[in-house]
């Protein structure tokens, strides 16, 4: 099976047979591998990558102890990165009980593990030089641009993923994503795309640490070119954010602070008289917590960032159903740092709440949740942030339908600390509202 850096690659995810039930399989050639079976991990796709991953690149990761790192850089096109992966969800009945929400739609959660996995293998194919002789990078994902979903994604309709680098800087890399669900009804190909992410990889020097520069990347096709020009103006605005703009927002925001307050001072002092249709920010909060496991490692004995996304959007859901009262429907991922890397054994705390809500809409009312993980490490009493991640649920139509003059609250905060939280991501949600409506101009 050749799988080369100039050729697109499609890899599948099949089953030996159609059920667990079926004894007329019995055979051991027919068997499926225990790591596909579900209750066990890892999604059979991400299994499915990372092995693919590990016997290409198998002679890249046992290098000579003083191997050199890459000396001259490639340039490499899109299409020599562009990989894809086949759910064949219509007749693989195990895969399809893997994937399967209550609902009858993909688990979310499941999903993104495999955006991730899919996300650094593209990265590790842009990132290779073919050579034997010189280190490979260490890659790891640095940040999630975005995740939109624009339409319900069936778990017993064929799936397809299909992603390649679209830009390129000193050390970092930018792979787009989309999710394919085709169905009879749309025959136009923008129809059938379900889902779109955009990941950010960061490349490491796997002996130093530092930085190191990526392959170059060259832009063939008109879409190719408008792709990287997108990602180029994300990037310089990432850069700007990081920089001056704290104190612009700092100059206008005490009336904003004060008027979200005051509601919340109400509360606070006076419960009796409190609005009944709002809600402290205090009083939506869920949390649970963990010990990474060794099953939870990606290929470079760090957690799995794909694991990180599962279990953060798995209590954003939870937060949200346990808010609304009703089924949630997930809409998008917003921007997504990952600060810190997680390691094998560290106590993992995912602490979530309602940030806010959108109610101006009541046909699509907008719950807002804000999941935080951090890592605490109770010998020396420290616990720090390793991500930060912020979702957008509305409810499903036929939850709401069910429930006659149910409305969803509005939230309000009770210190200055929640006050501050909630403008700066209502902030960065309208900035990134702005910038998605000039670039569809």
């Amino acid at each position: 099976m050749e799988f080369n850096s100039s050729s697109p690659r499609t890899i599948p995810v099949v089953s030996t047979f159609a059920s667990p039930f079926d004894s007329s399989s019995s055979s051991p050639v027919n068997r499926k591998p225990i790591s596909l079976w579900p209750g066990m991990y890892h999604s059979p796709v991400t299994d499915a990558l990372w092995d693919t991953r590990s016997k290409v690149f198998e002679r890249l990761f046992d290098p000579p102890k003083d191997a050199p790192p890459q000396s001259e850089l490639l340039t490499k096109t899109p299409s020599q990165s562009r990989t894809s992966i086949f759910y064949n969800l219509s007749s693989d009945y195990i895969l399809r009980e893997q994937y399967r929400d209550p609902w009858n739609d993909v688990r979310i959660g499941k999903l993104l593990e495999d955006l991730d996995a899919l996300a650094g293998t593209i990265s590790f194919k842009h990132c290779c030089d073919d050579d034997s002789m010189t280190r490979p990078l260490l890659l790891v994902t640095a940040s999630v641009d975005k995740i939109v979903l624009k339409k319900p994604i069936s778990v017993d309709i064929d799936l397809k993923i299909v992603g390649s680098v679209i830009w390129v800087g000193r050390s970092s890399i930018e792979i787009q994503l989309d999710v394919i669900q085709s169905t009879k009804e749309s025959n136009d190909a923008s129809d059938s795309v379900a889902l779109t992410a955009n990941f950010i990889f960061v490349a490491r020097d796997s002996k130093t640490g530092k930085a190191a520069p990526v392959n170059r990347l060259s832009p063939q096709t008109e879409r190719e070119k408008f792709l990287f020009e997108e990602a180029e103006a994300r990037s310089k605005l990432r850069k700007r954010k990081r920089g001056g703009d704290r104190k612009e927002f700092e100059n206008g925001e005490v009336n904003r602070l004060e008027t979200l307050l005051a509601e919340g001072r109400i509360f606070c002092d006076m419960p009796a008289l409190a609005d009944r249709d709002s809600i402290l920010l205090r009083d939506t909060r869920l949390e649970n917590s963990l010990i990474c496991q060794p099953q939870q490692r990606n290929i470079h004995g760090r957690i799995f960032g794909g694991f990180l996304l599962h279990r953060a959007f798995e209590l954003a859901f939870s937060t949200a159903y346990a808010f609304a009262g009703m089924v949630p429907y997930f809409l998008e991922i917003d921007h997504v740092d990952f600060l810190r890397p997680v390691d094998v054994g560290d106590f993992l705390r995912f602490k979530s709440c309602v940030l806010y809500t959108k109610l101006e809409n009541p046909d699509q009312p907008l719950i807002n949740i804000e999941v935080v993980a951090h890592v605490t490490r109770p010998e020396i009493r420290s616990s720090e942030v390793s991500n930060a991640f912020y979702f957008t649920f509305t409810v499903r139509p036929e939850a709401k339908a069910s429930m006659n003059g149910f409305r969803i609250r509005n939230v309000v905060p009770g210190t200055e600390e929640e006050a501050r939280r909630i403008l700066e991501r209502m902030d960065a949600a309208a900035l990134q509202s702005g910038k998605c409506v000039r670039m569809e101009t």
